[in-house]
């Protein structure tokens, strides 16, 4: 297996659909905290009147699909006495912001598009005011099957055509471009260098055709490397998701944020965002362990590799990506890795010295478990960027720099 080219997956392997759209990730619910004070004299007794209670609500929030028009919600409700004061509503924290989910939901939304084709949909992300939109190439593909014309419509409700400006299958993302369109509301990028496991999320897209769809969660792991697509779809898919029995191309996707936000069929291209609003993650796939009563796992592509990705298909139209030159398998032994199968002549791999037979165990501080984490670790780089490898040759362990050179 090529360390730049896809890796051949097999049965229950990651997917962009899923067997059952999961169940949405929801905020955990926060009870009412009561603050006891000192009881104030008793107000004089009137004729007919008595001292009422007080229904108190706290209001934590589950999954919500805003725009298809429901609304998810957990109410927890206690009585007490008029004099008994509530805690706030739940909100995010983070970074000095405090906004409630409803405000960052009410501040993304004008940022996600929905995107329509003859045989696809999905969701997209503004990235500029005058109609340049981040999505997933799978999108694009879809939503361009058979050469009909893309749309996207806002979330004003307004439409507008659509051309591609570049794709990139290897990363699974593609920018467009609104046509016509001006004064959009970009969004607000984060950093996804600086999550953290367990930080809350949104997710805001349009799954099953649902424009304007939020849900809550948080974030689940970090660094996961997951393969989607790749294999004959045999499931009976949402609309415009292609037909039964067609195969997909797979795509390797390192450093991907694992969410419980729920994301469904529709959902890809859209957003992750953090606490404050800010754009973090690019939802892409999910993963599910087979089985009507699974639940799906969401993943999103971090918006640094977005960003650094959309940068060059909006200049180029094209992506450059780092080559390192190695087939890898799967370790069978009882040392986790992968196990080098060929090397490429005159490859970066070569020139560090690696050989066929070396089992490698760490690329920089990230732990090799599998061929997959190599592939996607490899996408993750920038060419010209020096890497440590660690590696095991005749149960030694030794270290080698390579200096990533262009895929040609």
């Amino acid at each position: 297996m090529n360390a730049y080219e896809p890796r051949e997956q097999g049965n229950g392997g990651w997917s962009q659909f899923g067997d059952t759209p999961p169940s949405a990730g929801g905020f955990p619910r926060r009870d009412t905290v009561i603050m006891q004070q000192p009881p104030p004299p008793p107000p004089p007794r009137k004729p007919g009147v008595s001292v009422g209670r007080k229904a108190v609500a706290g209001l934590a929030l589950a999954a919500m699909a805003i725009g298809g028009g429901v609304v998810g919600a957990v109410v927890a409700t206690s009585f007490q006495d008029t004099s008994v004061v509530s805690a706030p509503s739940p909100v995010f924290k983070q970074a000095g912001n405090q906004l409630s989910v409803a405000e960052v939901a009410r501040k993304v939304q004008p940022s996600v598009v929905m995107i329509q084709g003859s045989s696809g949909e999905g969701s997209g992300v503004v990235l500029s005011d005058d109609g340049l939109i981040l999505t997933n190439n799978h999108v694009v593909v879809g939503a361009g099957q058979g050469g009909g014309q893309m749309s996207v419509k806002f979330s004003d409700g307004k439409t507008a055509k659509a051309s591609v400006v570049g794709t990139d299958p290897a990363t699974d993302l593609a920018v467009i471009r609104a046509e016509g369109v001006s004064g959009l509301t970009a969004a607000s990028l984060g950093d996804s260098d600086q999550l953290n496991v367990g930080d809350a999320v949104l997710a805001i897209g349009s799954p099953l055709g649902l424009d304007g769809s939020v849900t809550a969660g948080i974030v689940s792991a970090l660094d996961r490397t997951l393969t989607v697509g790749g294999e004959q779809e045999q499931r009976q898919l949402p609309p415009g998701w292609g037909q039964s029995g067609e195969a997909s191309q797979a795509t390797t996707i390192g450093g991907a944020i694992q969410t419980d936000a729920a994301i469904n069929p529709g959902n890809s291209g859209g957003a992750l965002v953090d606490a404050a609003g800010r754009l973090i993650g690019i939802n892409t796939a999910i993963a599910t362990g087979g089985g009507s009563g699974s639940i799906g796992v969401g993943f999103a592509i971090p918006i640094n590799t977005a960003k650094q990705v959309s940068e060059q298909l909006i200049s180029s139209g094209k992506v450059t990506h780092a080559f390192l030159g190695v087939s890898v398998t799967d370790a069978s032994g009882d040392v986790p890795g992968a196990l080098i199968r060929q090397v490429t002549a005159g490859s970066p791999a070569e020139k560090a010295g690696l050989k066929q037979g070396d089992l490698i165990t760490k690329i920089g501080d990230k732990a090799v478990d599998a061929g997959d984490t190599v592939v996607g670790q490899v996408r993750g780089f920038k060419v010209g960027q020096q890497v440590q490898i660690t590696y095991m040759r005749d149960g030694k362990t030794s270290n080698v720099t390579v200096t990533l050179e262009e895929k040609k």
